[in-house]
């Protein structure tokens, strides 16, 4: 195969899969960006942010390379999921229903970032340490600025540079942004009561809470908490005083879950990051985005990681399936690139954002609705086998 130039800024999971994929088919990529190589922690102590990967990014990992280099004590596989509604209603959908083992598994994003620096190291793929300032196009192509001042020509560049992508505005790429006025909240919890491999998420009506399984540590079980609500209380809590902080958490959980877990107990600092729905292009002259530089939704499905992994492998495939006379960054390879993540990335923007409005309406019919919606969807069989399917691929 004929090897192209092909640039990849941004050094966080996306943009490393997306660097090892294109150099397992060939291609002559280089990376661009900070070398933060995750401290090895101890057996207690977890990443503050946990990921949870489908059966289709699990698979992608293991294709490259680093799924094995995870070390598997610090992987919790999601065996079952119970969602419940604001009004009675409640969903179970168990890994069995699909003759599946596991829906899902929660991963720390420190340990997913060293495994695929293993293998970037490994393969020997060129690693420039600078940071991206700006792009001009070329007839074959675009030319890179960096702050360090060096300059760099591709014939692709790959934006996998964040939600703030600097690529993404150098480059020209229409993005649209729509704040929810809500924060994420992200904290581990000790947990009186094994969780069992279950991932247990409640509407509230004025908030989202998700708790995902995590290995046990020493002091018993332990969940992740992603706790969405407004930005208002949201500051309110964070600004609390530690002791303050864990005793409002341990009632307001409880009284949430009805002691699903028991009582609970902060183990780790809680950290807050806003919500929005971002959309993009996708692409521009010579540039492709992956990841949150191309998209964001409300991660109260968690799919995020998911979606942008899904970017990686469909870039992949749009490049593997090109024309032989047909360079990477051409104008209609890129478009079919955008074609192919138009409806994935459309449908969960409009699951997520869906559910997040359906679920905010404080009107009694559409709260009757809702709930009564989930209890219809437990008793069909059909339908919770198409909702396992639909989140093990992207």
């Amino acid at each position: 195969m004929k090897k192209e130039s092909i640039i990849v800024c941004g050094t966080g999971v996306a943009g490393l899969a997306c660097a090892l994929g294109l150099a397992r088919e060939g291609y002559s990529v280089s990376l661009l960006g900070p070398r933060r190589e995750p401290p090895r922690r101890d057996p207690d102590d977890y990443h503050p942010r946990v990921y949870a990967l489908s059966p289709a990014s699990q698979a992608l990992l293991e294709r490259l390379g680093a799924w094995r280099l995870m070390d598997a004590r610090r992987i919790a596989p999601v065996e079952a999921m119970e969602v419940y509604g604001d009004g009675g209603g409640a969903l179970d959908l168990s890994a069995w229903q699909d003759a599946r083992d596991t829906l899902a598994w929660i991963a720390e994003s420190g340990e997913i970032e060293r495994a695929l620096q293993q293998v970037v190291h490994a393969m020997g793929v060129p690693w420039f340490e600078d940071e991206f300032e700006g792009l001009e196009s070329l007839p074959a192509g675009v030319r890179i600025r960096t702050r360090g001042g060096r300059i760099m020509q591709a014939e692709l560049l790959v934006g996998a540079d964040g939600a703030r992508s600097p690529v993404r505005e150098a480059a020209g790429i229409h993005h649209s942004y729509t704040p929810y006025g809500d924060m994420g909240v992200v904290a581990h919890l000790d947990a009186e009561v094994p969780h069992q491999g279950k991932a247990l998420q409640w509407f509230t009506g004025d908030s989202v809470l998700a708790l995902l399984p995590l290995p046990d540590t020493s002091d018993g079980a332990q969940v992740s908490m992603v706790w969405s609500l407004s930005e208002s209380r949201a500051r309110e809590f964070l600004a609390m005083e530690p002791e303050a902080r864990q005793a409002f958490l341990a009632s307001r959980v409880l009284a949430i879950t009805g002691a699903r877990l028991g009582r609970v107990r902060l183990r780790s600092q809680p950290h807050g990051f806003s919500l929005s729905l971002e959309r993009t292009g996708m692409v521009g002259p010579g540039v492709a985005l992956v990841g949150d530089a191309a998209h964001r939704v409300h991660p109260l499905a968690g799919q995020g990681l998911n979606l942008g992994l899904g970017d990686v492998e469909a870039l992949i495939e749009v490049l593997r399936g090109r024309e032989a006379f047909r360079s990477v960054g051409e104008p209609r390879v890129l478009a079919r690139y955008r074609r192919a993540r138009a409806e994935p990335v459309l449908a969960m923007s409009l699951v997520t954002d869906g559910l997040h409005r359906l679920f905010g309406a404080e009107c009694a019919p559409i709260a009757w609705a809702r709930n009564e919606g989930m209890r219809l969807v437990d008793r069909v069989p059909f339908i919770k086998r198409q909702l396992i399917r639909a989140a093990a691929g992207r």
